[in-house]
């Protein structure tokens, strides 16, 4: 169990809020990338960081899906790490990346192939995070992901001190996301909600938080989608994506993480995308040994027919998951993608290694199961 003591800041008109946050600290680095640091309330948000002269560093730079090769990168171009403040304003990867720095330009940094070799941090310096998604949760979780090309795969930099001292959920950063964008990072934010809620690992603290995430996404996740305009679900979703990272940061991913990580790390497709591919088909297999919770999500589904036994609300859930994905227009098999058939052997090798979440699944697949998981994302011929 993780402690979260990060204050928080939310709701349509708050940038002006992050100001008092700011007092003391003269000098700044910004992390965030092209696309982000364009937008207007980010235009807004460096602007409050600019007041009483201080000294602002950017890396508006960070790649999606950043491996350690791009924080290498980012560190060695870095003229001085001696900053009062790290803000991290973005995806998924630019928070992960922010997070790493705030720890990697402590004067008592273990360095990060200390850090990739297991070794935990002991400090920080003090970060604020800004998701401009909503889906990953990263500004909730301790944890910060990086791609390791040479092993095809993903692992994660886990300790208690990434989590942030502040995060600020502001809706106006996320309305102008791409429809694809926003229906990806929703999707990546259910899968830690109903895989934090079968885990394993699951408790009182991680089922409050991933039913609240539930809730929340499955009432607004179409809505906010459709109508990128609309603040109060934008709102709901940052909501729905901050309780993901909770539910991560109290118990754990379990299947369609492990099958996902071998798809970014070898493929680049993007996390959300290759999470919302599996979604139905890990959650197929999972459905048996997680029947009664299936039921108790499938009842916060929208109109729902809560008259059903427990197996056909569970039944229906995974019906309900193919099909959001497809409303959604998010692709469905990975022959599009790019990935090649003769690859499901070394996918699903690949994937049985991610341990760390392979434990937490309420099933233990053997390598024909995972095998005939991946088969279902190509085309039946």
């Amino acid at each position: 169990m993780v402690t979260i003591n990060s204050t928080i800041i939310s709701g349509a008109g708050a940038i002006p809020a992050i100001r008092p946050l700011l007092n003391g600290k003269a000098h700044i680095l910004l992390v965030t990338d092209g696309n982000i640091s364009r937008l207007e309330a980010a235009k807004q948000i460096r602007t409050l960081l600019e007041e009483d002269n201080r000294s602002i560093t950017i890396v508006d730079n960070v790649p999606p899906e950043p491996s350690h090769h791009d924080v290498s990168q980012v560190l060695g171009g870095l003229t001085s790490c001696k900053f009062e403040l790290i803000v991290g304003i973005g995806g998924g990867s630019v928070l992960d990346v922010a997070k790493l720095l705030s720890v990697l330009c402590h004067p008592q940094s273990p360095g990060l192939d200390t850090l990739l070799a297991g070794t935990k941090p002991a400090a920080r310096i003090s970060s604020l995070l800004i998701p401009a998604t909503a889906g990953t949760g990263s500004e909730a979780t301790p944890n910060a992901i990086l791609a390791i090309p040479e092993q095809n795969t993903k692992v994660g930099i886990i300790s208690p001190v990434l989590l942030p001292d502040y995060v600020a959920l502001l809706p106006e950063l996320t309305t102008s996301m791409p429809a694809h964008i926003a229906s990806s990072t929703g999707i990546d934010a259910l899968c830690h909600l109903i895989e934090c809620f079968t885990s394993t690992v699951a408790n009182p603290v991680s089922d409050n938080a991933a039913l609240t995430g539930l809730s929340k996404l499955l009432n607004n996740i179409e809505t906010a989608c459709a109508e990128p305009g609309n603040l109060l679900a934008k709102l709901e979703m940052l909501w729905a994506s901050y309780y993901g990272g909770v539910a991560i940061a109290h118990a754990g991913t379990h299947l369609i993480h492990a099958l996902s990580y071998p798809l970014g790390g070898k493929y680049h497709l993007p996390h959300g995308v290759a999470n919302a591919i599996l979604l139905a088909p890990c959650m197929r297999v999972v459905r048996p040994h997680a029947v009664t919770k299936f039921a108790q999500v499938w009842d916060l589904v929208p109109g729902a027919d809560t008259t059903l036994s427990d197996e056909d609300k569970s039944h229906a859930l995974v019906t309900y998951f193919a099909a959001l994905v497809r409303r959604l227009n998010l692709p469905d098999n990975l022959e599009t993608l790019g990935v090649p058939r003769e690859d499901i052997g070394s996918l699903s090798e690949a994937a049985l290694n991610v341990k760390r979440l392979m434990n937490n699944a309420p099933c233990q697949p053997d390598r024909d199961e995972v095998q005939a998981i991946y088969r279902t994302l190509f085309p039946q011929h």
